[in-house]
């Protein structure tokens, strides 16, 4: 079994900061991919930014400059640090984890953590 479980999430006014946490437990040795996505009600979730174990990162063009991604490994802790945040940020923002190359569906997620970004 395997358990992601974000944190950080809340309100905050355009032009702040959050720092969302996702912490992993359980079998996540094989899940070397881990990375966070977004949604807003009525629409697909989308790639936020993503992380491998060695160290390589992914954050969608975008959101490049406000939005950093980082983990830490001995914690089992997934980051994401929001700068700039603007209202068009306001989102489910959700962890999640799979293996590199393993097939769609097979990602691991967490519950989300609601993000509002006000005005």
């Amino acid at each position: 079994q395997v358990q992601l479980v974000e944190s950080g999430g809340g309100l905050v006014q355009a032009g702040g900061s959050l720092r969302l946490s996702c912490v992993a437990s359980g079998n996540i040795g094989n899940l070397n991919v881990m990375g966070w996505y977004r949604q807003t009600p009525g629409k697909e979730r989308d790639l936020v930014a993503t992380i491998h174990t060695g160290g390589s990162t992914y954050v969608a063009d975008s959101l490049k400059g406000r939005f950093t991604i980082s983990r830490d490994d001995a914690k089992n802790t997934l980051y994401l640090q929001m700068n700039s945040l603007k209202a068009e940020d306001t989102a489910m923002y959700y962890c999640a984890a799979w293996a590199a190359g393993s097939s769609p569906g097979s990602e691991r997620w967490g519950q989300g953590t609601q993000v509002t970004v006000s005005p």
